[in-house]
């Protein structure tokens, strides 16, 4: 379920009252926040993640951004979510998981040129950089106004470079 007055609580503490230099007031703060919503919450459990990466705590974040997940998290953040949990896992060393979240996570039009820019920094952590290209390149082309086929088969016939072993 999607609540504009809770979502725009939450801008409102981003655009307003979000202070890094202070962590334990940041969570709390949204940790109430949070509570205005049934326990277990997808969105909630979503937002409580965004404000330990937020503050770089993103091992604490990766817990709530997969409960989230598991939740059923709907709308704008259900692509985010993946986006998210995969851009903090890569920020903790965990880059063949992220190139997993992200390949497999559903695409959407709105975030889909955010989802392949962190694909292709993944890729990039991963030592794929053959696929880091062909991702570039394939996010770029829609973009273009000319060349668009060309591109595509040079970005096609790009060696996959997965790391020995796998």
């Amino acid at each position: 379920m999607i609540d504009t007055s809770w979502d725009q609580k939450v801008d409102d503490f981003y655009e307003h009252a979000f202070d890094e230099s202070d962590p334990r007031g940041a969570i709390a703060a949204m940790q109430s926040l949070a509570s205005e919503r049934p326990a277990g919450d997808a969105s909630a459990l979503f937002e409580m993640g965004g404000i330990h990466d937020s503050l770089g705590l993103e091992a604490e974040a990766i817990q709530y951004y997969r409960a989230a997940i598991k939740a059923g998290l709907e709308g704008e953040r259900a692509t985010r979510v993946f986006i998210q949990l995969a851009s903090t896992l890569r920020n903790v060393g965990e880059s063949a998981e992220a190139v997993s979240v992200l390949e497999s996570s559903p695409a959407s039009e709105d975030d889909e040129g955010a989802r392949q820019a962190f694909l292709a920094l993944a890729l990039y952590d991963a030592g794929r950089y053959g696929d880091v290209l062909r991702t570039a390149l394939l996010a770029l082309i829609p973009t273009l106004d000319g060349y668009k086929r060309a591109l595509r088969e040079y970005a096609e016939e790009l060696p996959s470079t997965l790391p020995a072993g796998q």
